[in-house]
């Protein structure tokens, strides 16, 4: 009978300890779904910033005095009414138009008739006028065609008395961009410009042009930007290449794009555009995309063929098998979007101000502190002030991510941002080690959003070939904009000087067409 009663026992022992561990799990699923509704509504819903009272400590963003626990939250401080304001300016634009922009000029005068003087005196006469307010009028793109009318000579001599055919001498016509198309340097500018800077596809354009009575088709408009590039562009392409490798600190990025007609692949494929950037010590900034099906680590080893120095990149593996004389750094930035997104998760203030997720953020928040304190510094004083002050910060943020990790669910917000952090440690502390590397890669994110958002409009290309030329297309134009260059001006330049000529065995005019060497036309006004 005890034996019975045992057994029995010990069953219902083992029930109740298995019927735990399943509410345990069944918990921990609960929260998590939980928190994935919440992080989906916040997504839809909420603010895309990163930013909260809960970056606010003391009256300063983010400083605070223990750098493991939890810590109060004070008030934000409000400015004092003592505060001197700003005083607004008056008018709308009219000091801030650009000098040089035509000026058309409307005389309002008094016809003849009423110019009599209402005392009887016969006509008055003008005694002066004033300028009484200016327009700004936008005239839309319009076209216009331009006519070759070439001329023929013939010595009149030669015509009475040669027997057979005198000769006819025929005057030369400018080189022309693509053979056989009506395409103009300003056109093909135009229509790079709208698509790569403006964000308007060749479908979009083309019903532009149809409302003004102009017919071209968006697949001749794909035509001219792919021969352009692939005569014009890509030579300056693999020169600005080649410079880009000559610097000692890069940035790099990838995002997903997807290309209809690629040789064995399905449509539904997603290939990589992949970007590759200067830092901000650069004299002449080069922002390069690169169009590739995928990303495999042989992507940046390859593109990076011939370059030593420090890589900033996100926590993407591909780069962490690049050869020993690329060092690659990690980005704070991207840590302290998980610690935010976990923090976003966490319903009430009460669960906030006491959550590992806010503590985590402030770690990064301390680290940002001091890069705003340093950013005019040298870079000898910038690497000497990381390690006084930034190092310690590091070192208590990495002991309390290891004391942390075993009490967070994996799959959680916060287990995410956790073990990102300490899978990425390596990397991310790499910043110490040269007053020229940046504590983000935020240069990089910067630059691949103009192709994202260009993206939500054009969805994909058609062709491998298109892919490319979008890739250098994207290029020359960011990094026109990253030299102060008006995109439209400078494209028009190269396909002017350039038209017609074999680039690709005339260096010398490569380098004349570089951005550096724009002419003053090219400059945007500043």
């Amino acid at each position: 009978m005890m034996s019975e009663l045992k057994n029995e026992n010990d069953a219902l022992k083992a029930e109740v300890s298995a019927l735990r561990s399943e509410n345990s799990e069944l918990n921990a699923k609960v929260s998590w779904l939980t928190e994935q509704l919440t992080g989906i509504k916040r997504t839809m819903f909420g603010s895309s910033s990163e930013k909260s009272a809960y970056d606010f400590i003391g009256g300063q963003l983010g400083l605070f005095e223990e750098t493991v626990l939890p810590m109060e939250i004070t008030e934000i401080p409000k400015s004092s009414s003592n505060e001197k304001k700003r005083p607004r300016k008056t008018g709308e634009m009219g000091s801030r138009l650009p000098a040089d922009i035509p000026v058309e000029i409307v005389e309002c005068v008094l016809p003849e008739d009423k110019q009599a003087c209402p005392e009887g005196h016969g006509l008055m006469k003008t005694i002066g006028k004033e300028l009484v307010r200016r327009e700004l009028k936008i005239i839309p793109a319009k076209a216009v065609v331009t006519e070759f009318w070439r001329s023929s000579y013939l010595c009149k001599i030669c015509e009475k008395t040669t027997v057979d055919s005198p000769p006819i001498i025929k005057a030369e016509l400018p080189p022309q961009l693509i053979k056989g198309s009506m395409c103009a340097p300003e056109t093909a500018a135009h229509i790079a410009v709208e698509k790569c800077v403006m964000g308007t596809p060749l479908y979009r354009q083309e019903a532009a042009w149809s409302r003004i009575g102009i017919p071209i088709a968006r697949q001749t408009m794909a035509g001219w930007l792919i021969k352009c590039s692939e005569n014009y562009l890509e030579p300056i392409y693999d020169r600005l290449h080649w410079q880009l490798l000559q610097h000692k600190l890069l940035h790099s990025d990838s995002t997903v794009f997807q290309v209809l007609h690629e040789p064995g692949r399905t449509a539904q494929s997603q290939s990589q555009m992949w970007l590759y950037r200067t830092s901000g010590d650069a004299e002449y900034p080069i922002a390069l995309y690169d169009y590739q099906q995928d990303k495999k680590k042989e992507r940046p080893r390859d593109f990076l063929t011939g370059f030593v120095g420090y890589l900033m990149t996100d926590g993407l593996s591909s780069y962490h098998s690049l050869p020993d004389h690329i060092i690659v750094v990690g980005c704070f930035a991207h840590v302290h979007t998980k610690f935010s997104n976990a923090l976003k998760v966490l319903k009430t203030d009460e669960e906030r101000k006491d959550s590992l997720a806010l503590v985590g953020k402030r770690f990064c928040v301390k680290l940002f502190d001091i890069e705003r304190e340093i950013k005019d510094k040298t870079f000898n004083e910038r690497y000497a002030i990381r390690n006084k002050k930034a190092k310690p910060i590091l070192d208590d943020f990495h002991k309390w991510l290891l004391s942390v990790q075993p009490f967070v669910a994996a799959k959680s917000k916060i287990g995410i941002a956790v073990n990102y952090a300490l899978n990425q440690w390596k990397y991310l502390v790499r910043y110490l080690l040269d007053g020229r590397i940046e504590c983000n890669n935020n240069r990089a994110e910067r630059s691949i959003k103009p192709f994202v958002i260009n993206r939500k409009n054009f969805l994909f290309a058609d062709s491998v070939a298109g892919a490319r030329a979008t890739a250098v297309l994207h290029s020359i134009t960011e990094t026109a904009k990253e030299n102060r260059l008006n995109p439209h001006e400078y494209l028009s330049h190269i396909f002017r000087t350039a038209a017609g000529v074999n680039l690709w065995e005339n260096t010398d005019m490569i380098i004349s067409l570089l951005p550096e060497n724009a002419p003053p036309s090219c400059r945007v006004a500043m």
